[in-house]
């Protein structure tokens, strides 16, 4: 069976991942924030760079879905790459809809380079 075209264009989203200092306990964390241009939609923290990249998969996946104004029945099922994205654009697939999620820096200081490519 064929996959199901995307509803609409690509949603583009921002993040940022970076490598919190160890705190008081003594390991250190990762800290990830998604935003949609100047709203920040969800941040969080994990453990791990993979686990903070899930968590940004899964609230990307709810909030392209919110907008289209349907529900998520597996929002951790969307996928993107599993290797560490080391500040590159990345683009997440939620079933018929899919979300382009670019580093915070990079769209902040170049806002023309990365452009939704299908």
């Amino acid at each position: 069976m064929n996959d199901p075209s995307p509803l609409a264009e690509p949603i583009e989203l921002t993040y940022a991942l970076q490598l919190m200092p160890p705190g008081r306990i003594g390991f250190r964390r990762w800290r990830w924030e998604l935003w949609h241009g100047p709203q920040l939609v969800a941040a969080g923290w994990r453990v791990t760079a993979p686990h903070a990249q899930r968590a940004l998969r899964a609230h990307a996946s709810r909030y392209a879905h919110r907008l289209h104004g349907l529900h998520p029945l597996h929002p951790e099922a969307a996928r993107a790459p599993e290797s560490l994205w080391r500040g590159q654009a990345v683009t997440v697939d939620c079933g018929a809809l899919r979300v382009l999620l670019t580093p915070r820096v990079i769209r902040e200081r170049h806002p023309h380079v990365l452009q939704a490519s299908g």
